[in-house]
């Protein structure tokens, strides 16, 4: 589910270089924006005990190029690849649908894609950064079985108020912080999306196309 600016954000973004590269490989010179954030979100799931049903082998970290380098609209997103309840298949006006298959070098599949999109996503504070990262990975349901977290009522995805959605995410950030991570793992998020271009030249990471549903 897509994560959108909850506050006003003071950054002007117009005059941002904002080329991002999204190609597979550590090799390439620059950033490596997806292996920072798995290992940002690896940290989160390791510390945090509400995210220890979360096996990160199995979530794709999926960098977006917004199509408009304005501060508001979607920040992050994750993409079920199951249906409810971890289904394969689901049935539509009488026909079976599959959701695209979506595997790792190794040919084993994953039940999550997380997209980030820059440059926005690096374009607001430390504390939405994690928030948002956080807000993401809670969708992930806790049979961890490629399926949503469902909450009671027509509002599965955040439940009756989205405020007290979002204040919880802020909680467990906070959280984060106060177990002591090592400054160094998430240090690239207190900048913006220029200054951390600025210092490595380029910001590079893996894109993954949207899965599409196939008939069955």
């Amino acid at each position: 589910m897509p994560t959108k600016n909850r506050r006003t954000n003071r950054t002007n973004t117009k005059s941002a270089n904002t080329k991002i590269s999204r190609a597979p490989g550590a090799d390439l010179p620059g950033f490596d924006f997806s292996a920072a954030i798995e290992s940002v979100c690896r940290d989160m799931i390791a510390r945090l005990p509400e995210f220890s049903h979360i096996d990160f082998d199995r979530v794709a970290i999926s960098i977006v190029q917004a199509r408009r380098n304005v501060s508001h609209g979607i920040y992050a997103s994750l993409t079920p690849l199951r249906f409810e309840g971890g289904s394969r298949e689901k049935r539509t006006r009488g026909r079976r649908y599959l959701v695209q298959t979506v595997c790792d070098s190794q040919g084993e599949e994953y039940l999550y894609i997380l997209s980030i999109y820059l440059p926005r996503f690096l374009n607001t504070s430390l504390e939405e950064k994690l928030s948002t990262l956080l807000h993401e990975l809670w969708h992930i349901g806790p049979a961890f079985d490629g399926d949503l977290r469902r909450h009671p009522g027509r509002n599965y995805a955040h439940g009756n108020s989205q405020r007290e959605y979002d204040a919880l995410m802020d909680r467990f950030a906070q959280q984060w912080l106060a177990a002591d991570p090592p400054h160094t793992l998430y240090e690239f998020l207190e900048r913006e999306f220029t200054e951390l271009a600025a210092e490595f030249g380029r910001i590079h990471g893996r894109h993954w196309p949207a899965p599409k549903l196939i008939p069955a």
